[in-house]
């Protein structure tokens, strides 16, 4: 494959995960507007920092996505599908399990959560009504998951596409009616969640094994689905990146907490920031998430000039697109921010620390794009150790300068991080080579 159409290529499964993407944040923005527009900022407080627990305890699954896409796309280069569909009977096990594992365990979850952080009764109160609802989602999040990771892996992005977005439109048509028509406030875009999720994927898990039996028949084998060694090498896969999820999340968590300990308008006030960076990160994943599985295409088929083409092409659009977001950010950013809250103190903060919303969307790009590079690859090992080495130094540069700068040490902390990232990844680099003759 030649290096233009490496990048058609790339631009073509991109396209359909860039708009997907696009959406995603958006549920967040939506609600954090309907919070931030109620009449008590405790609303917005409590909805911000659930959010944030259960990114936490979601997104640290997302080796479900992440470990799919790789064998998924290297099964697929090398034309093994019944291998596909016994990892996704693997996978649908371990998501029921691990949400029933939630569900009976989430008083002690909640206790952990109030534990962290120093909440009002008043913010706690509401706190307590969303987790009590969002918890219920478990299934149905998780099971994305699974559905996002086997059409990355079969290069079938529309698919992907369009289950998140399904997802993404109607957790927010459902949260506008629970909040605005049925007024009830945190506990609407709880529910919001749980309904889409649940209905996305019960919809979208039939969809997948309908698409599989046109490459192999669809057939349940207790023998191969729980395969030891298969077994073995999976969770092998998924424990690397489970470790590097948790370390991911727990970042952030770290940001909240630490901004919490300032005040909690801060914690407001950053996560409208956080919000408009994480539309950034949706956006730029669009170029990590098609790489994932034209990487591991081409380690399945043992094509390096595929691979190399594809590693350089999609950091030059992931760098582009992420400065071009950093224009639009500095152009834009305060109209941004008035969208999301009416609230003068939070508005007033958010205008003074909005100059990271325009720095952080490019200087993060690379590290995005190296994540997708080795997912693809299945190379969690390196993945689950760059990570540990960046949260480290970024917690001890996060609690000199919080306590030195408050608010701007903290920000500039979460820059120092997504620099890391990508400086680590790209030190392990050649070993992804070293796998092709």
């Amino acid at each position: 494959m030649s290096s233009r159409s490496s990048i058609n290529n790339i631009l073509k499964l991109s396209i359909p995960i860039f708009f997907a993407n696009l959406v995603i944040p958006l549920v967040a923005i939506v609600d954090t507007g309907l919070m931030g527009n109620l009449d008590n900022a405790s609303y917005l407080t409590a909805t911000s920092i659930a959010t944030s627990v259960f990114s936490l305890i979601f997104w640290s699954f997302g080796f479900l996505r992440m470990g799919t896409v790789g064998l998924v796309a290297q099964a697929h280069g090398s034309e093994k599908y019944e291998k596909i569909v016994n990892l996704v009977f693997q996978n649908i096990s371990f998501v029921i399990f691990i949400s029933l594992l939630l569900i009976l365990c989430q008083k002690y979850i909640f206790i952990i959560a109030l534990s962290i952080f120093e909440l009002s009764d008043v913010t706690t109160k509401y706190f307590k009504e969303y987790f009590e609802l969002r918890i219920y989602s478990s299934f149905g999040e998780l099971s994305i998951f699974i559905i996002t990771g086997v059409f990355i892996g079969l290069q079938r992005t529309t698919i992907s596409s369009i289950a998140i977005s399904f997802f993404s439109i109607t957790n927010i048509l459902f949260s506008i009616v629970f909040v605005i028509y049925f007024k009830l406030d945190v506990q609407g875009v709880a529910l919001g969640t749980v309904i889409s999720s649940t209905l996305t994927a019960i919809i979208f898990l039939i969809y997948t094994f309908f698409e599989l039996q046109k490459f192999t028949s669809i057939k349940i084998n207790l023998a191969k689905i729980f395969n030891i060694k298969e077994i073995q090498k999976l969770f092998s896969i998924n424990i690397d990146i489970f470790i590097r999820s948790a370390l991911l999340t727990f970042s952030f968590i770290f940001f909240t907490y630490l901004g919490n300990s300032i005040s909690e308008d801060v914690v407001a006030a950053n996560t409208i920031l956080l919000n408009l960076i994480m539309l950034s990160a949706f956006i730029l994943d669009a170029y990590a998430f098609s790489t994932e599985g034209i990487v591991g295409y081409s380690i399945g088929s043992k094509n390096k000039t595929l691979l190399t083409n594809v590693i350089k092409n999609s950091f030059i659009l992931s760098a582009t697109t992420g400065l071009l977001i950093s224009i639009i950010y500095l152009l834009g950013k305060n109209h941004f921010i008035s969208i999301m809250t009416d609230l003068p103190d939070i508005k007033s903060l958010s205008f003074s620390y909005s100059y990271w919303i325009v720095i952080i969307p490019f200087v993060s790009s690379f590290c995005y794009q190296f994540d997708g590079i080795f997912v693809g690859a299945s190379q969690t090992k390196e993945l689950r150790n760059a990570m540990i080495v960046s949260v480290g130094i970024y917690i001890v540069c996060a609690i000199f300068l919080a306590d030195t700068f408050s608010n701007t040490g903290l920000w500039i902390s979460l820059c120092i991080f997504f620099a890391l990232r990508a400086l680590s990844l790209f030190y392990f680099l050649p070993r992804i080579y070293q796998r092709l003759p």
